[in-house]
Protein backbone atom coordinates (compact mmCIF):
# COMPACT_ATOMS: atom_id res chain seq x y z
CA UNK A 1 0.00 0.00 0.00
CA UNK A 2 1.46 3.51 -0.92
CA UNK A 3 2.27 5.40 1.99
CA UNK A 4 0.94 9.06 2.68
CA UNK A 5 4.59 10.55 1.64
CA UNK A 6 4.30 8.96 -2.05
CA UNK A 7 0.75 9.54 -2.71
CA UNK A 8 1.93 13.45 -1.68
CA UNK A 9 4.55 13.42 -3.59
CA UNK A 10 2.21 12.04 -6.48
CA UNK A 11 -0.36 15.07 -5.82
CA UNK A 12 2.49 17.62 -5.72
CA UNK A 13 3.83 16.60 -9.29
CA UNK A 14 0.09 16.24 -10.79
CA UNK A 15 -0.50 19.75 -9.48
CA UNK A 16 2.89 21.36 -10.59
CA UNK A 17 1.60 19.30 -14.56
CA UNK A 18 -2.09 20.77 -14.65
CA UNK A 19 -0.38 23.95 -14.18
CA UNK A 20 1.87 23.75 -17.33
CA UNK A 21 -1.67 22.12 -19.29
CA UNK A 22 -3.25 25.16 -18.13
CA UNK A 23 -0.94 27.68 -18.78
CA UNK A 24 -0.11 26.05 -22.36
CA UNK A 25 -4.02 26.16 -22.68
CA UNK A 26 -4.56 29.95 -21.69
CA UNK A 27 -1.56 30.72 -24.40
CA UNK A 28 -3.30 28.78 -27.20
CA UNK A 29 -6.43 30.69 -26.62
CA UNK A 30 -4.76 33.78 -26.81
CA UNK A 31 -2.69 33.18 -29.86
CA UNK A 32 -5.69 31.65 -31.92
CA UNK A 33 -7.75 34.58 -31.42
CA UNK A 34 -4.77 36.26 -33.74
CA UNK A 35 -4.81 33.39 -35.65
CA UNK A 36 -8.39 33.75 -36.69
CA UNK A 37 -8.57 37.05 -37.61
CA UNK A 38 -5.63 36.43 -40.33
CA UNK A 39 -7.29 33.95 -41.29
CA UNK A 40 -10.38 35.92 -42.03
CA UNK A 41 -8.50 38.34 -43.67
CA UNK A 42 -6.78 36.05 -46.27
CA UNK A 43 -9.50 34.33 -47.14
CA UNK A 44 -10.87 37.12 -49.17
CA UNK A 45 -7.79 37.94 -51.20
CA UNK A 46 -6.92 34.57 -51.99
CA UNK A 47 -10.41 33.85 -53.29
CA UNK A 48 -10.61 36.62 -55.43
CA UNK A 49 -6.88 36.29 -56.48
CA UNK A 50 -8.31 32.87 -57.29
CA UNK A 51 -11.35 34.30 -59.84
CA UNK A 52 -8.94 37.10 -61.42
CA UNK A 53 -6.94 33.98 -62.43
CA UNK A 54 -10.05 31.84 -63.72
CA UNK A 55 -11.68 35.09 -65.38
CA UNK A 56 -7.80 35.39 -67.10
CA UNK A 57 -7.45 32.09 -68.07
CA UNK A 58 -11.07 31.48 -69.30
CA UNK A 59 -10.62 34.81 -71.57
CA UNK A 60 -7.08 33.56 -72.91
CA UNK A 61 -7.10 30.60 -75.58
CA UNK A 62 -4.19 27.91 -75.62
CA UNK A 63 -2.41 29.70 -78.60
CA UNK A 64 -2.09 32.81 -76.30
CA UNK A 65 -0.65 30.37 -73.27
CA UNK A 66 1.98 28.78 -75.79
CA UNK A 67 5.52 29.21 -74.96
CA UNK A 68 4.67 31.00 -71.80
CA UNK A 69 5.52 29.86 -68.10
CA UNK A 70 1.92 30.09 -67.43
CA UNK A 71 1.87 27.50 -69.55
CA UNK A 72 4.00 24.98 -67.82
CA UNK A 73 1.95 26.20 -64.69
CA UNK A 74 -1.51 24.96 -66.55
CA UNK A 75 -1.12 22.51 -68.88
CA UNK A 76 -1.31 18.67 -67.48
CA UNK A 77 2.49 17.06 -67.51
CA UNK A 78 2.90 13.39 -69.16
CA UNK A 79 2.29 10.51 -66.67
CA UNK A 80 4.58 8.90 -65.18
CA UNK A 81 7.09 11.81 -63.69
CA UNK A 82 8.46 13.00 -60.39
CA UNK A 83 5.73 12.80 -57.92
CA UNK A 84 5.81 16.23 -55.54
CA UNK A 85 4.28 15.89 -51.70
CA UNK A 86 3.73 19.34 -50.24
CA UNK A 87 3.24 18.25 -46.35
CA UNK A 88 2.42 21.05 -43.67
CA UNK A 89 2.49 19.74 -40.03
CA UNK A 90 2.89 21.58 -36.87
CA UNK A 91 6.69 22.00 -35.20
CA UNK A 92 5.61 20.77 -31.27
CA UNK A 93 3.75 18.04 -30.28
CA UNK A 94 1.32 18.90 -27.44
CA UNK A 95 -1.74 18.99 -29.87
CA UNK A 96 -3.55 15.80 -29.65
CA UNK A 97 -4.57 13.87 -32.93
CA UNK A 98 -3.51 16.94 -35.12
CA UNK A 99 0.19 15.89 -36.48
CA UNK A 100 -1.08 12.35 -36.09
CA UNK A 101 -3.71 12.71 -38.22
CA UNK A 102 -1.80 14.57 -41.12
CA UNK A 103 1.06 11.68 -40.95
CA UNK A 104 -1.66 8.91 -41.51
CA UNK A 105 -2.63 11.28 -44.41
CA UNK A 106 0.95 11.61 -45.68
CA UNK A 107 1.67 7.45 -45.28
CA UNK A 108 -1.46 6.94 -46.78
CA UNK A 109 -0.91 8.98 -49.88
CA UNK A 110 2.88 7.47 -50.12
CA UNK A 111 1.27 4.21 -50.15
CA UNK A 112 -0.58 4.76 -52.91
CA UNK A 113 2.16 6.00 -54.92
CA UNK A 114 4.81 2.95 -54.06
CA UNK A 115 6.99 2.74 -56.27
CA UNK A 116 7.04 5.92 -58.30
CA UNK A 117 10.24 8.83 -57.66
CA UNK A 118 8.98 10.91 -55.03
CA UNK A 119 10.42 14.55 -53.87
CA UNK A 120 8.69 16.32 -50.90
CA UNK A 121 8.77 19.81 -49.46
CA UNK A 122 7.89 19.61 -46.17
CA UNK A 123 6.65 22.53 -43.35
CA UNK A 124 6.98 21.67 -39.76
CA UNK A 125 9.81 19.51 -37.77
CA UNK A 126 7.07 16.53 -37.33
CA UNK A 127 6.86 16.00 -40.56
CA UNK A 128 10.20 16.49 -41.43
CA UNK A 129 11.23 13.55 -38.56
CA UNK A 130 8.51 11.51 -39.89
CA UNK A 131 10.03 11.35 -43.43
CA UNK A 132 13.46 11.53 -42.22
CA UNK A 133 12.59 7.99 -40.82
CA UNK A 134 10.79 6.46 -43.66
CA UNK A 135 13.11 4.09 -45.16
CA UNK A 136 12.41 1.87 -48.23
CA UNK A 137 10.97 4.20 -51.01
CA UNK A 138 12.20 6.54 -53.46
CA UNK A 139 12.09 9.63 -51.46
CA UNK A 140 13.89 12.79 -51.62
CA UNK A 141 13.37 15.75 -49.01
CA UNK A 142 14.12 18.75 -51.64
CA UNK A 143 12.88 21.51 -49.27
CA UNK A 144 12.12 22.05 -45.47
CA UNK A 145 11.13 24.65 -43.73
CA UNK A 146 10.60 24.25 -39.59
CA UNK A 147 10.19 26.86 -36.89
CA UNK A 148 8.07 29.42 -38.17
CA UNK A 149 4.48 28.61 -36.64
CA UNK A 150 3.39 30.18 -34.67
CA UNK A 151 4.57 33.38 -36.92
CA UNK A 152 3.97 32.10 -40.20
CA UNK A 153 4.46 35.02 -42.24
CA UNK A 154 3.77 36.15 -46.13
CA UNK A 155 7.22 35.78 -46.77
CA UNK A 156 7.18 32.32 -45.45
CA UNK A 157 4.50 31.52 -47.92
CA UNK A 158 6.67 33.53 -50.92
CA UNK A 159 9.34 31.48 -50.23
CA UNK A 160 7.50 28.54 -49.94
CA UNK A 161 6.11 29.41 -53.45
CA UNK A 162 9.07 30.17 -54.81
CA UNK A 163 11.27 26.66 -53.70
CA UNK A 164 7.48 24.78 -55.51
CA UNK A 165 7.94 26.78 -58.37
CA UNK A 166 11.43 26.42 -58.63
CA UNK A 167 11.53 22.54 -58.57
CA UNK A 168 8.43 22.38 -60.56
CA UNK A 169 10.27 24.48 -63.53
CA UNK A 170 13.62 22.54 -63.31
CA UNK A 171 12.19 19.08 -62.90
CA UNK A 172 9.90 16.62 -64.90
CA UNK A 173 7.19 17.04 -61.94
CA UNK A 174 4.17 15.40 -63.06
CA UNK A 175 2.19 16.71 -60.16
CA UNK A 176 2.58 18.78 -56.30
CA UNK A 177 -0.24 17.14 -53.89
CA UNK A 178 -0.69 19.53 -51.11
CA UNK A 179 -1.44 18.04 -47.38
CA UNK A 180 -2.68 19.90 -44.76
CA UNK A 181 -4.82 20.56 -41.95
CA UNK A 182 -7.66 23.21 -42.95
CA UNK A 183 -9.31 25.09 -39.76
CA UNK A 184 -12.70 24.97 -39.90
CA UNK A 185 -14.24 25.69 -35.79
CA UNK A 186 -12.45 25.44 -32.40
CA UNK A 187 -13.74 21.67 -32.13
CA UNK A 188 -13.21 20.80 -36.12
CA UNK A 189 -9.90 20.74 -38.38
CA UNK A 190 -10.14 18.85 -41.21
CA UNK A 191 -7.25 16.75 -43.03
CA UNK A 192 -7.16 18.55 -46.86
CA UNK A 193 -5.29 16.47 -49.95
CA UNK A 194 -5.34 18.69 -52.82
CA UNK A 195 -3.55 19.25 -55.89
CA UNK A 196 -1.41 22.32 -56.25
CA UNK A 197 0.10 21.97 -59.58
CA UNK A 198 -0.70 22.35 -62.40
CA UNK A 199 -3.28 24.50 -62.14
CA UNK A 200 -5.76 23.65 -65.07
CA UNK A 201 -7.86 20.56 -63.83
CA UNK A 202 -8.25 23.19 -60.69
CA UNK A 203 -8.95 26.02 -62.44
CA UNK A 204 -11.81 24.42 -64.58
CA UNK A 205 -13.23 23.12 -61.63
CA UNK A 206 -13.96 25.85 -59.88
CA UNK A 207 -14.79 27.26 -62.79
CA UNK A 208 -17.77 24.96 -63.67
CA UNK A 209 -18.58 24.67 -60.19
CA UNK A 210 -19.45 28.44 -59.86
CA UNK A 211 -20.57 28.51 -63.61
CA UNK A 212 -18.40 31.23 -64.40
CA UNK A 213 -17.55 32.69 -67.93
CA UNK A 214 -14.73 34.93 -69.39
CA UNK A 215 -15.87 38.64 -69.30
CA UNK A 216 -15.04 41.49 -71.30
CA UNK A 217 -11.82 43.14 -70.16
CA UNK A 218 -9.00 45.47 -71.46
CA UNK A 219 -5.42 44.44 -70.88
CA UNK A 220 -2.55 46.33 -70.42
CA UNK A 221 -0.10 45.55 -71.40
CA UNK A 222 -1.34 42.05 -72.63
CA UNK A 223 -3.21 39.12 -71.53
CA UNK A 224 -0.12 36.35 -71.07
CA UNK A 225 2.04 39.35 -69.63
CA UNK A 226 -0.71 40.11 -66.76
CA UNK A 227 -1.11 36.09 -65.86
CA UNK A 228 2.15 35.89 -66.06
CA UNK A 229 3.08 38.21 -63.47
CA UNK A 230 -0.39 37.11 -61.45
CA UNK A 231 0.17 33.46 -61.11
CA UNK A 232 3.35 33.29 -58.61
CA UNK A 233 1.21 35.88 -55.99
CA UNK A 234 -1.53 33.30 -56.58
CA UNK A 235 0.54 30.23 -55.54
CA UNK A 236 1.77 32.69 -53.11
CA UNK A 237 -1.61 33.92 -51.33
CA UNK A 238 -2.78 30.06 -51.64
CA UNK A 239 0.09 28.77 -49.89
CA UNK A 240 -0.11 31.69 -47.30
CA UNK A 241 -3.83 30.84 -46.48
CA UNK A 242 -2.40 27.23 -45.78
CA UNK A 243 -0.07 28.07 -43.63
CA UNK A 244 -2.36 30.60 -42.00
CA UNK A 245 -5.13 27.70 -41.36
CA UNK A 246 -2.78 25.03 -40.59
CA UNK A 247 -1.64 27.59 -37.69
CA UNK A 248 -5.16 28.22 -36.67
CA UNK A 249 -6.09 24.50 -36.49
CA UNK A 250 -2.72 23.56 -34.65
CA UNK A 251 -3.48 26.15 -32.22
CA UNK A 252 -6.59 25.09 -31.94
CA UNK A 253 -5.96 21.66 -31.42
CA UNK A 254 -3.63 22.61 -28.50
CA UNK A 255 -6.02 24.00 -26.55
CA UNK A 256 -8.38 21.41 -26.80
CA UNK A 257 -5.83 19.03 -25.53
CA UNK A 258 -4.42 21.07 -23.10
CA UNK A 259 -7.79 21.17 -21.10
CA UNK A 260 -8.47 18.14 -21.42
CA UNK A 261 -4.79 17.02 -20.01
CA UNK A 262 -6.06 19.96 -17.24
CA UNK A 263 -9.07 17.56 -16.56
CA UNK A 264 -7.86 15.13 -16.88
CA UNK A 265 -5.13 16.24 -13.71
CA UNK A 266 -7.94 17.27 -11.65
CA UNK A 267 -9.82 14.28 -11.81
CA UNK A 268 -6.22 12.69 -10.62
CA UNK A 269 -5.74 14.80 -8.31
CA UNK A 270 -9.16 13.98 -6.54
CA UNK A 271 -8.85 10.81 -6.64
CA UNK A 272 -5.68 10.57 -5.05
CA UNK A 273 -6.71 13.02 -2.81
CA UNK A 274 -9.52 10.57 -1.50
CA UNK A 275 -7.19 7.88 -1.11
CA UNK A 276 -4.87 10.01 0.57
CA UNK A 277 -7.87 10.57 3.08
CA UNK A 278 -8.69 6.98 3.37
CA UNK A 279 -5.21 6.03 4.06
CA UNK A 280 -4.76 8.83 7.07
CA UNK A 281 -8.02 7.19 8.03
CA UNK A 282 -7.07 3.84 8.45
CA UNK A 283 -3.91 4.95 9.84
CA UNK A 284 -5.70 6.52 12.62
CA UNK A 285 -8.06 4.07 13.26
CA UNK A 286 -5.18 1.04 13.61
CA UNK A 287 -3.12 3.48 15.98
CA UNK A 288 -6.52 4.08 18.15
CA UNK A 289 -6.89 0.52 17.74
CA UNK A 290 -3.24 -0.19 19.34
CA UNK A 291 -4.21 2.49 21.98
CA UNK A 292 -7.38 0.49 23.09
CA UNK A 293 -5.57 -3.03 23.14
CA UNK A 294 -2.66 -1.76 25.17
CA UNK A 295 -5.07 0.15 27.61
CA UNK A 296 -7.23 -3.05 27.82
CA UNK A 297 -4.06 -5.58 28.27
CA UNK A 298 -2.68 -3.25 30.98
CA UNK A 299 -5.98 -2.70 32.93
CA UNK A 300 -6.15 -6.34 32.44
Amino acid sequence: MASLRDIKKNIASIKSIKQITYAMKMVAAARIKRAQGSILASRPFAREMGRMIEDLYLELGEEDLSGTRARELFVERPAGGTLCLLLVTADKGLCGSFNTNLLKAAAAWLKVNRGRKICVVVVGRKGRDFLHRLKGLDLEMVHEMVGIFPKAGYVHAQMLSEAVLKLYSERPIESVTLIYNEFKSMMTQNIVTGQLLPLKRSILEKAQAGQRKGGVFSFEPGKTELLGELLPRYISAQLYRTLLESQAAELAARMNAMESASKNATELIDGLTLKMNKTRQAMITTELNEIVSGSEALGG
